[in-house]
């Protein structure tokens, strides 16, 4: 499913990347929710049968309502969203696939994300260390389109929450976990997603504070990947930039897979690096003290008797002035 409000510019783009998908058996509901001028020519230009467009009036919030629309038509026994500005990799349901081979109801990938000016860092939330899905039930850390779940995971196919102005996504997903106790999650550790930042946020990382660190880092570091620094042209759109590459340049999702995994790496040994620095630092202080604490008390220095008394005839004169004063 593909609910579409206002990026004629890009969502062909996004269709094409689903029709260039390696598992072929699907199919391709595309939701207009009150989509703008353009849009349908952009879907219909499509000459496939696997595609069906809705053309619906604008529903509230990120119209949630006509989603369920859709689904409530759907004949597939499988059910993934894809964004209309995302782009997914020609194997990204065949690798989702695998996911659900171990029985899980739902499975996800990774994502890369992409700033409007061409920083890829990748998101790699894996749900799998508790820290981390508890951190997930609170907030979404996840792309809608880097899920793929069973049709019959929940009662209905239209399980949409319609009454919230944001984040249904995340209580999806939260809601089929919920009704699926004994299938974990299923993660698939691989980049299968393209995703940009949303027009509507205007923002150069998406407001995502994690994307934004990427950034800073990006920013200064001379070894960050070529393969993850892409330059866009100010005449076109990161879709259009992307969608070129991926197209045109044999072997190039394997190599920013690889260009995102190396990265993952380098800053994992930086933040060693780092720690192990600091860590040294404090062990060494703290070996100081110990030592410091165990060392012996201070020796006076021995005085024979003949210093000794010279000692108190020289505070002779203090002890006299003392006592006149006193």
């Amino acid at each position: 499913m593909m609910p579409t409000h206002c990026r004629p510019d890009v969502v062909g783009l996004a269709v094409e990347s689903v029709l260039n998908q390696t598992f072929g058996d699907f199919e391709l509901l595309v939701v207009g929710d009150g989509a703008i001028p353009g849009t349908a020519q952009a879907v219909k230009r499509f000459d496939d049968p696997r595609i069906r467009y809705f053309d619906l009036p604008k529903a509230p919030h990120f119209g949630y309502a006509n989603r369920n629309v859709a689904l409530r038509e759907s004949r597939g026994e499988l059910i993934g969203f894809a964004a209309d500005d995302d782009l997914l990799f020609p194997d990204h349901l065949e690798t989702l696939l695998r996911g659900l081979e171990s029985g899980a109801a739902i499975t996800y990938s990774q994502a890369l994300w992409v700033s409007t000016d061409g920083i890829v860092a990748p998101f790699l939330t894996n749900l799998e260390f508790q820290d981390e899905m508890d951190a997930f039930r609170r907030g979404n850390t996840i792309a809608a389109s880097c899920f793929l779940y069973r049709a019959d995971a929940l009662p209905n196919r239209d399980a949409w929450p319609e009454d919230v102005p944001s984040a249904a996504d995340w209580r999806l997903w939260n809601r089929i976990l919920d009704a699926n106790p004994q299938s974990r999650i299923a993660y698939c550790r691989t980049p299968t997603v393209l995703h940009f930042s949303a027009r509507r946020k205007a923002s150069r990382h998406s407001a995502m504070p994690q994307l934004a660190e990427f950034i800073a880092i990006a920013d200064s570091a001379a070894w960050w990947p070529d393969a993850l620094r892409v330059p866009i042209d100010p005449d076109r759109t990161e879709q259009e930039t992307f969608a070129d590459l991926m197209g045109s340049t044999p072997g190039w999702c394997s190599h920013i897979r690889q260009a995102s995994a190396d990265l993952a790496a380098r800053l994992a040994w930086d933040e060693i690096r780092h720690n192990r620095a600091t860590t040294n630092r404090r062990l060494q202080a703290q070996a100081g003290q110990l030592a410091a604490k165990d060392a012996p008390p201070a020796v006076r220095s021995v005085r024979t008797p003949v210093q000794r008394i010279a000692a108190e005839i020289r505070r002779i004169p203090r002890n006299i002035i003392r006592l006149f004063r006193g």
